[in-house]
């Protein structure tokens, strides 16, 4: 009988044997950048109509192999300061502009910081921030250039450098996520590294006016402070004040009354501070006006509960919403914007924050007139006033540099926009429904049944 020249069993080893030898191979031939994956460069550009911002995030390992310029763990501002020369001059021989037919364009870098930062799987390390001015010569297209960039990468041959749009006004992108236009690496077949053609889409006026429309209205419906201080100080508007306490209801036409007075007053103040404040480009510290905007909502909801200036919601109304359009103007001034595009962003910004501010008054409107005429009333608004202090206190010890679990819990209120108008929608409905059956019953039965003397259900106090 023939045999096998192998038995089974030693096939399986020797099989076996393999499997594990290429299995090794393969791991320990695997590159340790796969294992510890290496942070790569970052390139932000800020699109105007005449010039492109930039903003380079370095990683700060990666940019000393390649410059020389030792940044490290220890490295103190004042040290940085005092190789900032040097750094400029390595970006400028490694950061070159054209046109598309070969005319430079003049970069500037200014101020740069270090930090610490982190990026997917890279873990936290040390990062070299640049900021930068990118000028197109006359008659150049700032939409449209090439950009020549080796820094870092001509030596770390491993390194990327991803590119981004952050900010164009005219193409209608004014949020704060950015779009990747490229990534510059080294090409391994060639050893050399292609300049980046950018070439954006033409923009235009009405692109960058709706892009502001758009985010002044995502800016009210996600300032969670900005929609309780005027729900707030609308609360009491169907209540008639008697010495220190709310008692008694004015008539539907005068609540509406004051209601619209409140709004447009809250509206006339923001938006003379946002436009007094963005056209003469004041430089405003952020904290004093978020500071004044947390008190302005501590006000009111004592106001709420007891009342403060009874009457004159409209005046105050007016007076806060001077600093909260001043809270609106910082996100304007930090676009650096032109003045035509400036005009037509202070427009549609507003426009966009009036138009979902209307739509919230619209909303809250039908729930405040029916909830002034429950038996409950005074418990209930005096329950929401409670609230919204807790969360105002909240606010303005964050906003002082005391950091507290009220205050993120309040601002994680503004995340959820779309669950805040359909419970307000839904309430709209149903008071509506019950003040329409309400006025139907009582116009089918005009005989009232008679009630102890003194005693008035449909008026509250508190």
């Amino acid at each position: 009988m023939n045999r096998l020249p192998i038995s089974p069993s030693r096939a399986l080893r020797t099989l076996a044997g393999i499997v594990l030898t290429v299995t090794a191979a393969l791991l320990l031939a695997a590159p340790p950048a796969a294992a510890h994956p290496m942070p790569h460069s970052v390139l932000l550009l800020d699109v105007h109509e005449t010039s492109v911002s930039a903003e380079l995030e370095l990683p700060a390992g990666d940019f000393s192999r390649a410059s020389g310029i030792t940044l490290d763990d220890s490295t103190t501002a004042e040290e940085l300061s005092e190789r900032t020369p040097a750094i400029r001059r390595y970006l400028a021989a490694h950061v070159h502009l054209t046109t598309r037919q070969g005319k430079a364009w003049s970069v500037a870098f200014g101020a740069m910081a270090l930090g610490r930062t982190s990026q997917t799987s890279t873990g936290t390390y040390r990062e070299l921030t640049v900021r930068a001015t990118l000028t197109p010569p006359a008659g150049g297209d700032p939409r449209r250039f090439v950009l020549d960039y080796d820094a870092v990468v001509h030596q770390v041959v491993t390194h990327t450098v991803l590119v981004s749009v952050r900010q164009d006004w005219a193409a209608g992108k004014v949020a704060d996520s950015a779009t990747q236009v490229g990534v510059i690496r080294i090409d391994p077949r060639t050893m050399t590294i292609a300049p980046l053609t950018v070439n954006l889409e033409s923009g235009s006026f009405w692109s960058g006016t709706y892009a502001m429309f758009r985010l002044g209205a995502h800016h009210i419906l996600e300032g969670t402070d900005h929609l309780l201080f005027l729900l707030i100080l609308l609360l009491p508007a169907p209540l008639q004040a008697a010495g220190r306490r709310w008692s008694g209801l004015v008539t539907g036409s005068v609540a509406v009354r004051r209601i619209a007075r409140t709004t447009l007053a809250f509206t006339l103040g923001h938006s003379a501070a946002l436009a007094v404040s963005a056209f003469g480009r004041l430089d405003i510290p952020a904290q004093p006006v978020e500071v004044f905007i947390a008190l302005s909502i501590l006000v009111g909801a004592v106001h709420a509960m007891r009342p403060l200036f009874p009457g004159h919601e409209a005046v105050v109304a007016g007076v806060f919403g001077l600093g909260h359009g001043l809270a609106f103007s910082l996100t304007l001034a930090e676009m650096n914007l032109s003045t035509p595009q400036l005009a037509l962003s202070l427009a549609g910004f507003n426009l966009g924050i009036e138009c979902v501010q209307l739509l919230l008054v619209l909303l809250a409107l039908p729930s405040l007139i029916l909830l002034s005429r429950l038996r409950r009333h005074s418990v209930v608004r005096s329950a929401c006033a409670a609230l919204t202090a807790c969360a105002a206190l909240g606010w303005l010890l964050d906003r002082l540099g005391l950091a507290n679990p009220v205050a993120r819990a309040a601002d994680g209120a503004g995340t959820h926009t779309s669950q805040l108008l359909a419970v307000l929608a839904t309430a709209a409905l149903l008071a509506t429904a019950w003040m329409t059956t309400a006025w139907v019953s009582s116009r089918q039965s005009p005989v009232r049944t008679s009630r102890p003397a003194g005693t008035d259900p449909s008026r509250p106090s508190g």
